[in-house]
């Protein structure tokens, strides 16, 4: 397997080990917000499915073929829907959601033909390689985990 996917796919199943484990935090923890005025840990990890979902089905789909991408959801809407879906889900039903829609983007990855992890690609004005793409995500995803062990919820170990 590429090297850069293997950190990609390692990223992401570690990711779904430390989502897990939000499951034995309080309920006061999972809802307390992860810094004043910032979103709860819920909303955090709430908001990180639906973006997972839309690479599947709007990016992964159309990134090599001549078809083009579909338009981007307004990122301030989607965030705050999937924040109010979190504040009103139990917390097993968001790490559920979170946990099948994270397979999901793995399996799709697994899919994706090592040589075009590094073959260019446009979104908008940028040129981009697979592994560029995958690597801002993950560095978002870190920058939460992160935010979320700040608050002494749980451990997270840095990835790629």
């Amino acid at each position: 397997m590429y090297h850069d996917k293997h950190h990609i796919i390692s990223h992401y199943e570690r990711s779904i080990v430390f989502v897990e484990s939000l499951a034995n935090i309080t309920e006061e923890q999972w809802r307390m917000p992860i810094e004043p005025g910032k979103w709860t840990v819920a909303e955090v990890i709430g908001h990180l499915t639906p973006w997972d979902k839309f690479v599947v089905k709007q990016r992964l789909p159309f990134l090599f073929t001549e078809e083009s991408l579909p338009k981007g959801p307004d990122v301030e809407e989607m965030n705050a829907n999937a924040a109010r879906n979190s504040r009103a889900q139990s917390k097993e039903e968001t790490i559920t959601n979170f946990i099948n829609q994270r397979h999901q983007l793995i399996d799709a990855l697994y899919q994706i033909v090592d040589k075009q992890w590094l073959q260019p690609f446009t979104i908008g004005v940028s040129e981009l390689t697979l592994y560029g793409y995958f690597a801002s995500l993950v560095d978002h995803d870190v920058h939460h985990f992160s935010q979320i062990q700040n608050i002494g919820a749980i451990k997270w170990t840095s990835s790629i």
